[in-house]
């Protein structure tokens, strides 16, 4: 599929500057719509919106189909009547705005007993237009939500343990344990259940504002899943699990320039031939539900289609694993089947073998461009404007450092100097002048972290893949938003010929929270 000439950020919702310690889809959010609008981006990209799971990732998370609830806001809670302004007021539980760094045991500890309690207000006093988008939105998605929230309460009654380490009848799904439990945690489900109605609400209305400013969502979907997911719980007969419920075997990359051991991710593997076999119909659900709540979809590591690295699950590194084939243009072609086109493009990067390539262009998805990876020797001059045509191009991503730290601390000296010599000086900053590298060149979407378009350093990265511990915790101040900055990025979309071409809204709706 070919994507139009279009221009937008790449920032994830925590790193706005919500209430609640954490970013959300509150006024922030809109006043950030704004600023897009005023600047003349057509593209608003997010990483994944589920809950998170090991390690506070959006890459890792309990389920492909539900939302994270730390994204909801308290504050559109307050003026649908779900809570009182009083309780999310206070400053000293930490539930002012601020742009200070996500603390994630505090948040969980602060912001989700306010959500619990919105949600129990909810379900007990619901009338009228809100009870009856709740009854519908349940009895439309039930085909996810009915597992994910028993799941979810399950999790919560066993301390977050594995759900191969609960009670042998509920790890294994007997239809018996499982209508108890639901009898017994009916109240804990339909907070749960409450709680995905209000972040799909939030979620809709601000997309329904995007839309109506000709901003589209670029989403992006994980390849492999956690174990720990509901997904995997639910669906264990599309996973290499052994007779303990436990991976046999993991996903990784092997070793290579960056890591002499590789790196062990720990997802299950897919039992690709069982979901052949049911026409893939998980892969269609999932991603049909991507493309219904966000307009373009990166797919992460796309290689893992064409060939995935199959690591024995008792290895402690990536060494002993092989490559095994993936299920290439087979899924791709149910998809675009089901769902009528492929409105995805493949993170692509690093060591690609031409039969990656090969797929990708059988299959017409656009790859990615990434500017930092430009300027090393011959071979990354892949990366570079001149080579992006159909491309989707990034000054960096959330995995890279910024610009203004990778050229201060990251980049080689032959690397600032080829950088130098491609993009030229830039009186504005090396941010700039990479930004209209990427801006002009000849890919399809031109897509810039807000890190470097604000000119922040190294203080201001997403993840670095390395560090275990202290990612996801950027967040910025809505005074670098300002109307010049909005005018110098309209100047350039419009320059760049990547001004944003209005398309139907989505529906008006009431929506209750």
């Amino acid at each position: 599929m070919s994507f139009p000439r279009a221009a937008g950020i790449l920032l994830h919702p925590t790193s706005l500057p919500s209430r609640g310690g954490i970013g959300d889809f509150g006024p922030a959010a809109y006043r950030l719509v704004d600023f897009l609008a005023s600047a003349r981006q057509g593209l608003w990209q997010v990483l994944p919106l589920g809950p998170l799971g090991y390690g506070n990732s959006p890459y890792s998370s309990t389920s492909a189909f539900a939302g994270n609830p730390l994204l909801i806001s308290l504050e559109r809670l307050t003026e649908h009547g779900w809570i009182d302004r009083a309780k999310v007021d206070p400053v000293n539980v930490g539930l002012s705005p601020d742009s200070s760094p996500v603390e994630y045991d505090h948040v969980f500890a602060h912001k989700m007993p306010l959500l619990f309690e919105a949600a129990r207000n909810f379900v007990r006093r619901a009338t009228g237009d809100g009870l009856r988008r709740f009854e519908s939105f349940r009895a439309e998605n039930g085909w996810w939500l009915d597992d994910f929230v028993l799941f979810d309460a399950l999790r919560a009654r066993y301390k977050l343990e594995s759900w191969n380490q609960w009670p042998h009848d509920l790890a294994h799904r007997e239809p018996a344990a499982l209508q108890k439990a639901r009898e017994e945690l009916a109240a804990d489900i339909q907070i749960r259940s409450a709680l995905q109605f209000a972040f799909y609400e939030q979620w809709r209305a601000l997309r329904r504002y995007c839309s109506e400013r000709a901003i589209r969502i670029v989403g992006d979907v994980a390849i492999f899943m956690n174990h720990d997911s509901a997904d995997v719980w639910t669906h264990r007969e599309l996973f290499r699990l052994n007779e303990n419920l436990e991976p046999e075997v993991v996903a990784g990359v092997p070793p290579d320039f960056f890591s002499k051991t590789g790196q062990r991710w720990g997802n299950p593997l897919y039992r690709w031939d069982v979901m052949k076999e049911s026409g893939y119909k998980w892969w269609i659900q999932r991603l049909r539900w991507a493309t219904q709540t966000c307009d373009y979809i990166r797919l992460d590591h796309f290689r893992g289609f064409d060939q995935f690295w199959e690591i024995p699950a008792g290895a402690a590194t990536a060494v002993n694993g092989h490559w095994v084939d993936g299920p290439r243009d087979d899924l791709f072609l149910k998809l675009r089947e089901a769902l009528g086109g492929l409105p995805f493009f493949a993170e692509d990067l690093g060591y690609i073998t031409p039969e990656v390539h090969a797929l990708r262009d059988r299959l017409q998805i656009p790859g990615m461009a990434v500017l930092q990876f430009g300027f090393g020797d011959e071979g990354a001059h892949i990366y570079l404007p001149h080579r992006a045509e159909g491309k989707v191009i990034y000054t960096g991503t959330h995995d890279n450092d910024t610009v203004v730290g990778w050229w201060h601390s990251g980049a080689a000296e032959h690397e600032r100097r080829n950088a130098e010599a491609y993009v030229g000086r830039c009186d504005d900053g090396i941010h700039w002048a990479f930004i209209r590298a990427a801006q002009c060149s000849a890919a399809s979407m031109s897509i810039i972290p807000l890190q470097d378009v604000l000119g922040l350093g190294s203080e201001a990265r997403m993840n670095t893949p390395s560090l275990h511990g202290g990612n996801w915790r950027w967040r910025f101040d809505l005074s670098g938003l300002t109307s010049e900055l909005a005018a110098k990025l309209a100047h350039l979309a419009e320059l760049s010929d990547r001004l944003p071409k209005p398309f139907a809204a989505l529906a008006n709706e009431n929506f209750a929270a």
